[in-house]
């Protein structure tokens, strides 16, 4: 049986290649969120678009660092740990990410 490679979060030069990735789609999402915020309440009859938002627009970046990682490492995040660890480097852009969501649904 083969063994998968998997990722080192913890690993410097991955963890900072991580932080850029998510750094640039920040910078994306005000665009995302525009064209996807006037369905929100007709598809999902939310109460709160704002925590709705946040919640889709972390689990997004999440998927897409797994993604990123891929192609970066050729290994993917295995285990919770390392899954983890991308969520709390998302979390350390808490207040932009609130802040890009806000202006885009203003």
């Amino acid at each position: 049986m083969t063994r998968r490679k998997t990722v080192m979060i913890t690993d410097s030069s991955i963890r900072k290649s991580v932080d850029e990735y998510v750094k640039r789609r920040l910078k994306t999402l005000p665009d995302e969120i525009a064209m996807f915020y006037p369905q929100v309440k007709k598809i999902w009859k939310c109460d709160n678009v704002f925590d709705f938002l946040y919640g889709y627009c972390v689990g997004n970046l999440e998927v897409g660092t797994m993604r990123y990682l891929l192609k970066f490492t050729r290994a993917s995040p295995s285990t919770t740990e390392e899954t983890l660890e991308i969520r709390e480097i998302i979390e350390t852009h808490r207040k932009e990410l609130q802040e890009t969501i806000r202006k885009a649904i203003s």
